[in-house]
């Protein structure tokens, strides 16, 4: 008879008895029994109980008793959970079962394998079924389809795909496919609609083997899918990483050195996996996007379900697919625009009432992908006159602009002093803006433009008010009383009746005479046209005042009245010119625009020519000092980098940290090689080349004349260089259109007369003379004679036409631009007569020195119109200068003239600009030599191809200085 134990009672034994070896503890034993109490027997166990193994009875021995006794209860509690009720209920009693030894950890490892392994046959026979039960489905529907196709029954949805037995990820990823197919076939049916309207119904049987090669997408698609979530096993160990060591040579290396290594190498691994992922997406990106928006295969051959090639189909035409979207690369006004805060424009908080200040703060501006302005940082405020200096391109007009309120920057502040500042601008084309038809009286009162409509309409309210009459309706009086009030109170508030007296003040302050008024703004000169746009400007009561180059087509008497005038005035301006004499004369303050970063200079121009100079020279002595000592650095680094890579590596980082630091000196901008060229080859030119006999010419109204010439004589020969001298409106500029035929004289005349005489003429104001509306390449190519599109671009670098700029239009380019793009379209053309009508004007100075030696080295006759006395020096030879309506003809050049008359000499010097050089002799070319020197030919190669210049060089040589 067996009796079973409680858990409890046989907890208690144990824990009284002490046993050391866990062996003797096999619960083996019976009632009635003699033998000690090491081992019992449970209902449902047998006698043969295994032994443990020597290695885990050792490892059992060193716990404690209590432990070993704990370790035993929990087994004996799981065994408890499992017995059968010995009254036959088949539910647990609580009784101990019979304690088999524990497993080793081998055998545990190969009982989990094992199931392991049975666990993933049984996945693997079920997803089995479930491909052969989605096999049948689809045999299923595509039977039905085809029963469909037999009794014109509609076919079957090819998308409505079985899921059942599909884990909710792989339903997802059906589903999405489906939904990804189903729109590709609304968008292949939008597409049909038009020509299945123009051809009548659709073929069914076409439609149903559609529908069935829909079904085929789905099911491989489902099968994908499927093939897919197999190729993760739950069971399956991890993939073990190859090496990235297998294969280098390791020997000698240090395991320090081996891990570094490894990190090394690991980490260049996941570099390229990184790099290959990304272009894999790229290119799976940009497969998607060539994609036919619609069903596959639409438009070709339709084929059975054995893949023979059936009708065609005529009623689905081919859609064609689109073109890949191209990203748009974004332009570099449109990357700072995104990257940096918008512009502002704000107001001073607290100001002087009769303070006026302007100022830029941070200013950058780009056209498109050229970055025309970088950093301007600088203003005017009452009591200065600033001159905004730079090379032409710098940004200076743009600058003037944005000051004016006509261009908003790409980024950075304006600030004014206050909200209603007031900033009047004379541009560089202001004869633009001139009606040449009107009188001067009536252009300077267009510039009141709101108090010109005022009294417009109270004249045209007084005018309806005598035209009612006395039965007029009172009502519509009453009206006309009510807006003549409201005009009346606008003109008080204007001060509208004060206008004419205002404008003759500025035409007094001008110079202009009560007489003059009445006459057309197209009978004054250049100079005199200013002094019309300069009084337009100051009628319009200005805080600021900007002046773009104010001195082109100025005479010395007019640039002198000009610099008195704005001496007088207390408006702050900025003034933006290249005569160097007229700004020392009038600016207090320099800002010089180089390398789109602008720079303050206290002092006139002399002033900052100085300042200039020596900051100049303590960067380029700070940057040559810190470049010495990088290159000694680097030097050192290369000498050391084996014996003490440790210190190599630190000197390194220092140097890479002071070459991204503040304190690295950038390199000095270089002012790069001077501009260059040279005008084509002149064809053979007579003798006599011009004729000016009996001139005589006036301007006039009908009333009043302005007579120019009177019996002029004028002979212009082979190479000679003459420069026209007089003040403005003196007759220079109509001496040359009669010259040229463009105006005829009142009498006698001035004509070419030489043979085979190819004039070139450059007009005063190029504006008028180029058509805005083209591009530069436009402008050349119209202008060129045969000339090849390589040709035309490797000219227009020459006048420093690069890159995007051959694309602006005309109307974009600043005035220099302008000059550049005639002078270049002259260059086209071979000629051997230059009528230049003052080619200076709005050229910097490096372009002005560039076209004095370019007429230094041309091989014709010059005819050249101009006030810069500089220009003059260098190029003519002879002075015409017109006195007393008569051309009066000095041999020699600008220096002799002066030297004849001492008023002028006078004047002269006493503009000079210390630290540029003085008038001088003209350069003398001797043209003659220049064209023999390109006559000669070389038919005997070297001079030294027939003499012996080495003795001891040759064989014979060395043989003779043997003997």
């Amino acid at each position: 008879m067996r009796i079973s134990i409680p858990v409890h009672v046989l907890a208690a034994v144990l824990a009284c008895s002490a046993v050391v070896s866990v062996d003797g503890f096999t619960p083996s034993i019976s009632i009635g029994q003699t033998q000690s109490p090491k081992s019992f027997l449970l209902p449902g166990t047998s006698n043969h109980v295994p032994t443990t193994t020597a290695l885990f009875a050792k490892k059992k021995a060193k716990k404690t008793p209590a432990a070993a006794a704990l370790e035993q209860l929990e087994k004996l509690e799981s065994l408890e959970a499992n017995l059968p009720d010995p009254i036959g209920n088949g539910a647990p009693v609580g009784v101990a079962a019979a304690v088999e030894e524990p497993l080793s950890k081998k055998e545990q490892m190969v009982l989990e394998k094992q199931r392991k392994k049975e666990a993933k046959a049984a996945k693997k026979a079920a997803e089995e079924a479930q491909k052969a039960e989605a096999a049948e489905s689809q045999k299923v529907q595509r039977a039905a389809a085809l029963a469909a196709i037999e009794n014109g029954e509609e076919i079957p949805d090819p998308f409505a795909i079985e899921t059942t037995g599909l884990s909710k990820k792989e339903q997802m990823a059906l589903e999405k496919k489906a939904q990804k197919e189903a729109k590709k076939a609304a968008t292949a049916a939008e597409a049909q609609q038009q020509p299945q309207a123009a051809g009548g119904a659709k073929d069914p049987r076409a439609a149903a083997l559609k529908a069935i090669e829909e079904m085929e997408r789905a099911e491989a698609a489902q099968l994908e899918a499927q093939a897919s979530s197999d190729e993760f096993d739950e069971f399956a160990p991890p993939p073990k990483e190859e090496d990235v060591l297998a294969g280098m040579d390791l020997s000698g290396m240090s395991k320090k050195d081996i891990k570094k290594l490894r990190q090394k190498e690991e980490k260049k691994r996941d570099k390229m996996a990184a790099k290959a992922a990304k272009k894999a997406a790229r290119k799976a990106e940009m497969d998607d996007d060539l994609v036919v928006g619609g069903v596959p295969g639409e438009g070709l051959e339709s084929s059975d379900l054995n893949g023979n090639a059936a009708v065609e189909d005529i009623d689905t035409p081919a859609v064609a697919a689109p073109a890949p979207a191209k990203k748009e690369k974004l332009s570099l006004e449109e990357k700072i625009r995104k990257e940096r805060p918008p512009p502002r424009i704000r107001v001073m908080e607290s100001s002087q009432p009769d303070y006026s200040a302007l100022r830029l703060e941070g200013i950058g501006v780009t056209f498109r992908d050229q970055e025309v302005v970088k950093d301007a940082t600088w203003g005017v405020q009452t009591g200065d006159r600033i001159g905004l200096v730079g090379q032409n391109g710098a940004g200076k007009t743009t600058q003037l602009r944005i000051l004016a309120g006509e261009l908003e920057p790409t980024t950075g502040d304006v600030v004014k002093s206050k909200k209603d500042l007031r900033v009047a601008m004379l541009r560089q084309e202001f004869v633009d803006e001139l009606v040449l038809t009107q009188t001067l009286k009536e252009e300077f009162m267009s510039v009141f433009d709101e108090e010109n409509k005022i009294l417009e309409g109270l004249r045209d309210a007084e005018t309806e008010l005598e035209n009612l009459g006395a039965d007029a309706d009172p009502d519509t009086m009453q009206d006309v009383l009510d807006r003549m009030q409201k005009l009346q109170a606008k003109a008080d508030a204007k001060d509208v009746y004060a206008l004419e007296s205002r404008a003759k003040k500025v035409m007094d302050l001008m110079g202009f005479t009560t007489d003059e008024g009445e006459d057309k703004v197209s009978m004054f000169s250049g100079g005199w046209k200013m002094r019309i746009g300069l009084g337009k400007v100051l009628l319009q009561e200005p805080n600021i005042l900007l002046l773009d180059e104010p001195t082109n087509h100025l005479d010395l008497e007019s640039v002198e009245w000009l610099e008195a005038f704005l001496r007088n005035q207390n408006i702050p301006m900025i003034i933006v010119s290249h005569d160097r004499e007229f700004l020392d004369q009038v600016c207090t303050k320099i800002v010089d625009a180089e390398g789109g970063i602008c720079t303050e200079y206290d002092g006139n121009y002399s002033r900052f020519l100085q300042l200039k100079k020596a900051r100049m020279d303590s960067w380029q002595a700070s940057y040559d000092a810190q470049e010495k000592k990088i290159k000694e650095e680097r030097k050192w680094i290369q000498k050391f980098k084996v014996k003490q890579p440790q210190a190599v590596k630190q000197r390194k980082a220092q140097l890479e940290k002071l070459t991204k630091s503040k304190d690295y000196v950038q390199k000095p901008p270089f002012t790069g090689k001077p501009f260059k060229f040279r005008f084509p080859d002149a064809p053979r030119l007579s003798p006599e080349v011009a004729e000016v006999r009996g001139l005589s010419h006036s301007y006039g109204n009908g009333e009043t004349y302005n007579k120019l010439f009177d019996d002029s004589e004028l002979f212009i020969e082979k190479n000679d260089r003459i420069a026209v001298l007089g003040s403005n409106g003196s007759g220079k500029s109509t001496l040359l259109r009669i010259m040229m035929d463009r105006e005829e004289p009142d009498e006698g005349r001035a004509e070419i007369v030489g043979q085979n005489v190819i004039p070139a003429y450059f007009e005063q104001n190029q504006a008028d003379a180029l058509d805005l509306s083209k591009t530069v390449t436009e402008t050349v190519q119209g202008a060129s004679n045969g000339q090849s599109y390589n040709e035309l671009r490797a000219l227009l670098g020459q006048f420093l036409f690069k890159g995007d700029d051959v694309e602006k239009k005309v109307e974009s380019l600043s005035g220099g631009e302008k000059a550049r793009l005639s002078l270049c379209c002259m260059m086209l053309t071979p000629a051997n007569l230059l009528i230049l009508d003052e080619p200076t004007n709005h050229l910097d100075i490096p372009a002005k020195q560039m076209l004095e030696e370019a007429l230094q080295n041309f091989q014709g006759s010059v005819v050249v119109i101009s006030h810069d006395r500089y220009f003059i020096s260098k190029v003519a030879t002879t002075i015409v200068a017109i006195e007393d309506k008569k051309l009066v003809k000095y041999s020699g050049d600008y220096k002799v003239y002066m030297d004849k008359s001492a008023h002028v000499k006078a004047k002269v010097e006493a503009r000079y600009v210390k630290g540029v050089d003085r008038i001088g002799a003209a350069p003398i070319v001797d043209l003659e030599a220049i064209e023999i020197d390109k006559k000669k030919k070389s038919f005997g190669g070297a001079k030294t191809a027939n003499l012996v210049t080495r003795k001891d060089k040759g064989v014979k040589n060395a043989k003779r200085q043997q003997q």
